[in-house]
């Protein structure tokens, strides 16, 4: 396989006559391409000739596939002769089988597909002129009625052919196993037409988000939007995409998070408020990261994280039942149940999770100081298992790396991981009787966390010397360290009610509910590396 580039026409119309004018040349993948390509021209010249548009723009069907399969797959052949159900359909030819004067084909259309049945007597010479120019890939509309054939196949006896679009490319044949999987994502648009499972995810993806609307809809909350090209970067740890505004001059991020224009909504008196949102981290490429990703936040005022808690459950539960009719999914091959729930505190999910190769559990008081930590961060680490340590940073980061270390992928069954160390949670309010601590949790599924939620930081001064702690932290080299938002502090300053507030990652949460097990499965167009050159990919020539 390799690039070549040569001239291909683009097609014009003056009248009824269809041109070929040399412009722009066409990327082909092959020689096998370039002269299919040649061919399937000819073919729309005459098909042109049999007074065919080459690309008409309107089809007036009077059903879609899976309306017809809906209302019809019950009925019995004698039912369908009784009634002479007439049709109108339109979609995409998935295979043609001729037979002389008469040939079956398959439309697809909708995640549905359906046979026809031309013959020559019923579309006449020039119908079936058309129907035997025609390829896999073409779309088509065409005219008839319902019939079943012998074998009991729901079929339409096609009375009239309409010519609707050409694929001038070839479809693959065996798509879904190409063994290169990006070639999958980088042309989405072939893989939705060839694997109805794929194109199932994303319709399961459309109704997470219908379920997360009616959900938050049906409790008072107000769906709102927020920016997402930012002066400052903030709601999360996290480094930004920085572009430039030219008339204002001015630098700016694209959003994080909306964490902090939300909860300045709800300074403003608008007590529930959720975004469903796309965020954008200029980070790694993971089975779980994407650059560009969706997220649900929401803040109820006067509620705390306990009251977040129960409702994150409700939630994962109702939009199961919305989108898959049950709370059970099966991801990684192992069968989740979303209507059981297990809760730990960090320190207690170390403790329980702690690997026998690092001998004895760690003990609460062990948490209470630097020197414990570290002492138990060495043990962990003497006993070969690798995570970030920094001898350096707070107790509380070495804490958290301690927990996604030895934690994190046993969380398979619905968790809850709840009250974080203070350092890792700048924007949360810290626990009264324990100040190093604060009220967050974070929920995992399947081995990964799918949302973080907290009491909201509501003290103006303590939010202040937050973030200055902040940039501590980035001076020390933290490139994801908060930056110091004065306006939000300002905010807080005419007061923000106790407030409960999460966000919920729907690009991981639709990778459950479908059993996908690569973030790349759920998103539409994936960011993918720039193909290698063919003068990079070819090998050089010997001397």
């Amino acid at each position: 396989m390799y690039r070549m580039r040569a001239a291909a026409g683009s097609y014009h119309y003056t009248g009824s006559a269809f041109q070929t004018r040399w412009k722009e040349p066409f990327v082909y993948e092959s020689d096998f391409e370039q002269s299919v390509f040649e061919l399937r021209r000819d073919k729309l010249r005459q098909m042109e000739a049999l007074g065919q548009a080459s690309y008409p723009n309107r089809f007036a069907a009077s059903h879609t596939l899976p309306a017809i399969h809906a209302a019809y797959d019950a009925a019995t052949g004698e039912q369908l002769e009784q009634e002479r159900v007439t049709v109108a359909v339109a979609g995409r030819l998935m295979a043609i089988r001729a037979q002389g004067k008469a040939g079956f084909a398959v439309l697809q259309q909708g995640g549905a597909r359906l046979q026809i049945y031309v013959r020559l007597d019923a579309v006449g010479e020039q119908g079936f002129a058309l129907y035997k120019l025609l390829d896999i890939g073409d779309h088509i509309g065409v005219t008839g009625y319902l019939f079943r054939t012998r074998t009991g196949e729901l079929t339409v006896h096609v009375d009239t052919l309409t010519f609707l679009s050409k694929a001038m490319l070839p479809l693959p044949e065996k798509y879904h196993g190409l063994a290169d999987q990006e070639l999958r994502y980088r042309q989405r648009y072939v893989d939705l037409f060839m694997n109805p499972p794929v194109r199932e995810v994303f319709v399961k993806r459309a109704a997470v988000l219908r379920a997360l609307r009616k959900y938050f809809d049906s409790r008072g909350y107000l769906e709102v939007e927020t920016p997402m090209m930012q002066p400052i970067a903030g709601g999360a740890a996290a480094r930004p995409f920085v572009t430039h505004h030219n008339t204002l001059d001015m630098d700016l991020y694209l959003r994080i998070a909306p964490e902090l224009y939300l909860k300045r909504l709800v300074v403003g008196g608008l007590d529930r408020v959720y975004e469903i949102n796309r965020n954008f981290r200029n980070e790694g490429i993971s089975t779980q990261h994407n650059p560009e990703f969706t997220m649900l936040e929401f803040y109820q005022a006067y509620a705390n994280y306990h009251d977040l808690m129960y409702l994150t459950e409700e939630l994962i539960q109702f939009v199961a039942m919305e989108v898959n009719g049950t709370t059970k999914t099966t991801f990684n091959d192992v069968e989740i149940d979303l209507a059981h729930w297990q809760r730990y505190s960090m320190r207690e999910a170390i403790i329980h999770f702690w690997p026998e190769k690092a001998g004895a559990k760690p003990e609460m008081p062990e948490f209470a100081n630097a020197d414990g930590v570290r002492a138990m961060a060495h043990r962990l680490r003497d006993s070969g298992t690798y995570f970030a340590f920094d001898d350096g940073a707070p107790a509380g980061n070495n804490i958290a790396a301690i927990f996604e270390a030895v934690a994190e992928d046993h969380l398979i069954q619905p968790t809850i991981i709840y009250d974080f160390p203070l350092s890792v949670s700048p924007l949360s309010k810290q626990k009264p009787e324990e100040p190093e601590w604060v009220e967050r949790f974070e929920f995992y599924i399947g081995g990964f966390e799918l949302g973080n939620a907290f009491s909201e930081l509501n003290d103006p001064v303590e939010q202040r010397n937050r973030f200055a702690q902040q940039l501590a932290e980035r001076e020390r080299g933290d490139a994801e360290a908060h930056a110091m938002d004065e306006d939000y502090v300002r905010a807080l300053g005419f007061g923000l009610p106790p407030t409960g507030g999460e966000g919920i990652g729907i690009d991981r949460l639709t990778m459950i509910l479908t059993g996908s097990r690569s973030i790349r499965d759920v998103i539409l167009f994936p960011l993918m590396r720039p193909q290698a050159k063919d003068a990079e990919k070819e090998p050089a020539p010997s001397a």
